[in-house]
């Protein structure tokens, strides 16, 4: 069985011919694993109908979900998409390139095969320079989901890509460990005031201080999975582990007995149970396969953290999770939908 060729490089210190030779496999319909500030991408070339269906096809991931285009100009943006409302224009100056992904209708270059069916497109520009040089060297216009079998927590190292899709597509760019760890804040600028899809490391105030008001679609509280997805992550379990995961939410003191009188049960069960705590509450925990996550003063730190720690269960036999929440100020909304997702909705209050 053939491998993803793995090259390796760094922002500081690129690999040119790696990465004419990652351009030369997305112009003829390839598929191309890459670094960004938030995820690894699977990229093929978003104008091509084929490619979008071999990411689909990679990934196992349902056509209806909608793939995010990456460019790496800004005069890249007119030609796909339809127009750009003034307040889509302030954004892209204030936070392009960075990790938000902006949805517009699309024009008619980019095909129905990438955008799920839909007349819109999302659009993003993301700042690792790996990606940006890829992208220009494929033809501009790359179409990129998270680089991981659909469903499980997204790759925030190019070994977690190796594992899920290295008998599946032609390349892997390994550049280390991403920065942010959690996928692009996604808002939908065809309504006025333009509404967030997907929560993410660009925050509703951060937003709000670019253009005053933005809203908070209703579908990322849903559990309903007839709801039509316009952004990617908005519909099906997305990030899961393997194993069962339950939310506990309410004070430590009460979350940490809680957690520590399942733990106890299930393990005299037969159960094999991973606990994910905090730095402030891990001297709580006494049994169970426990992984800190980081300090809640350090968010970026938990952001970071959290996939590797889902999938370092996955390798560990662990059949049942218990999770803390994590509604920190800044980005806890963010890692709460991921978490939710992942746990399907589970939460137990305490």
């Amino acid at each position: 069985m053939i491998r993803a060729k793995v090259v390796k490089m760094s922002e500081d210190d690129l690999d040119r011919e790696a990465l004419s030779e990652a351009g030369e496999i997305l112009r003829k319909g390839g598929l191309v694993a890459f670094p960004t500030e938030t995820v690894y991408g699977l990229g093929g070339n978003g104008l091509d109908p084929s490619a979008s269906e071999k990411i689909y096809e990679a990934k196992g991931r349902p056509s209806d979900n909608p793939l995010i285009i990456h460019i790496a100009r800004m005069e890249d943006l007119p030609p796909i998409v339809k127009e750009i409302p003034e307040k889509a224009r302030r954004l892209a100056e204030a936070c392009w390139p960075g990790p938000l992904t902006m949805i517009f209708y699309k024009s008619d270059i980019v095909p129905l095969e990438t955008t799920g069916g839909l007349d819109t497109v999302a659009v993003r520009f993301p700042s690792n320079k790996i990606a940006q040089e890829m992208i220009l060297a494929g033809g501009g216009y790359v179409a990129a989901p998270s680089a991981n079998t659909s469903g499980r927590p997204s790759p925030t190292e190019a070994k977690h890509v190796e594992e899920d899709l290295g008998d599946k597509i032609d390349m892997i760019i390994d550049g280390g460990s991403v920065d942010i760890g959690l996928e692009s804040t996604i808002v939908d600028c065809t309504v006025d005031p333009p509404v967030i899809l997907r929560p993410g490391y660009v925050n509703q105030d951060m937003l709000q201080q670019v253009i005053s008001r933005v809203g908070i679609d209703p579908g990322l509280i849903s559990e309903d999975e007839n709801i039509r997805p316009k952004a990617p992550g908005m519909k099906y379990r997305h990030y899961a582990p393997k194993a069962k995961l339950i939310l506990v939410d309410g004070a430590d003191e009460k979350v940490a007995a809680y957690i520590c009188g399942q733990v106890q049960k299930k393990q005299a069960a037969g159960e094999q149970v991973g606990v994910i705590c905090s730095g402030e509450t891990r001297a709580m925990y006494k049994e169970g396969q426990i992984r800190c996550i980081g300090r809640r003063q350090n968010e970026e730190e938990i952001a970071q953290h959290l996939y590797a720690v889902l999938r370092d269960f996955d390798e560990e036999d662990i059949s049942l999770i218990y999770s803390e929440t994590f509604n920190t100020p800044r980005i806890g909304s963010a890692i709460m939908n991921r978490l939710i997702k992942a746990a399907g909705h589970e939460i137990v209050e305490v």
